[in-house]
């Protein structure tokens, strides 16, 4: 398995894994399935504005990650929030480990100062591993998201990427 940076034509993979893991999980809080149109325009926001969208692949994609803004506003320039999403039947290989960790090694890099990671409270395995990543839970919103027939809670965590000066 190697990890690299999506070029448009992982965009369909990218966007099958993404409309699985709505149908099937809820680790994204949406109800209708996501576009080409959209994830194009998703890409190419990300790339545009320096941020990398990595894909895991070894024949086909098996995941895939970025990250981007936390929020608007040039004092949380230094912060950016991630999201990664393997396919079902690659799940526990350790892929989205290899993700996270070209993430956070990515962001380093970049002069990044905290990593933000908005997790559904239900999710024992992404929280497993966000904090075998060494993030800490930093809030939790309460029935802040609805789906899959209820009120979700949203935990956030956080990992401090390099040392104050």
């Amino acid at each position: 398995m190697r990890i690299e940076d999506a070029a448009p034509e992982d965009l369909p993979a990218i966007l099958a894994i993404t409309n699985a893991v709505i149908a099937g999980t809820n680790a994204i809080w949406r109800d209708k399935p996501t576009t080409i149109e959209e994830r194009t325009a998703w890409w190419r926001g990300r790339i545009d504005a320096g941020f990398p969208v990595l894909v895991a692949r070894d024949a086909e994609v098996l995941g895939f990650g970025s990250y981007g803004p936390f929020r608007t506003g040039d004092g949380y320039r230094f912060t950016v929030e991630h999201s990664v999403h393997v396919t079902a039947d690659a799940r526990g290989r350790g892929i989205g480990l290899a993700l996270m960790e070209a993430l956070i090694a990515r962001a380093r890099t970049q002069g990044l100062r905290m990593m933000v990671a908005g997790v559904d409270a239900g999710a024992d395995a992404s929280l497993r591993l966000h904090r075998r990543l060494g993030f800490t839970e930093a809030g939790r919103l309460i029935g802040i998201g609805h789906k899959g027939g209820g009120w979700r809670d949203l935990l956030f965590l956080q990992k401090q990427l390099t040392q104050d000066d």
